[in-house]
């Protein structure tokens, strides 16, 4: 694990493991955002560098950064991993989200989300770079991210690792 972090350049560019993806600019952020989807179906949207969502096939929150913080589907809950570091070592100090707290975070993602799409629905996000160039990417995400909206926002089951 890296001991200093640094804000990415340009995600387009460094979000190879998003086969097809997109980068637009909109009105309610200043930083660009770029979405896109994993050979294996699973997408993720970058809002600049933070906050990030990633969801897996089926549209359910998996994983995100926000707040300066990782946060990690436990299946019914989020884990919120807080970076401890020392002149040493570097690990995440981790806090299981109580259920208003959940419900919290949550509207914070549904909120974001919602501003996405009335962006690319009302044709006010500005498409900046797309791949492959040839790809829909903006309806095919328009389209998950309907998926998400049109229901409480669904946690993945939990990422197996340590406790």
């Amino acid at each position: 694990m890296a001991r200093h972090e640094s804000d990415r350049e340009d995600l387009m560019q460094e979000a190879t493991g998003l086969i097809r993806r997109v980068e637009w600019q909109v009105q309610f952020q200043a930083e660009v955002i770029v979405a896109g989807f994993k050979r294996t179906g699973a997408w993720s949207i970058y809002f600049g560098a933070d906050p990030v969502y990633q969801f897996d096939i089926d549209g359910r929150l998996r994983r995100a950064f926000a707040h300066g913080d990782l946060w990690r589907t436990q299946g019914t809950t989020l884990a919120r991993l807080k970076r401890e570091r020392t002149e040493t070592e570097s690990g995440f100090q981790r806090h299981d989200l109580t259920n208003s707290e959940l419900i919290e975070f949550l509207r914070e993602v549904r909120q974001r989300l919602e501003a996405l799409l009335k962006s690319l629905d009302c044709g006010v996000a500005r498409l900046l770079r797309q791949v492959p160039d040839e790809a829909d990417v903006t309806a095919e995400l328009a389209t998950a991210l309907r998926a998400v909206l049109s229901q409480e926002i669904a946690l993945a089951p939990a990422i197996l690792g340590k406790k």
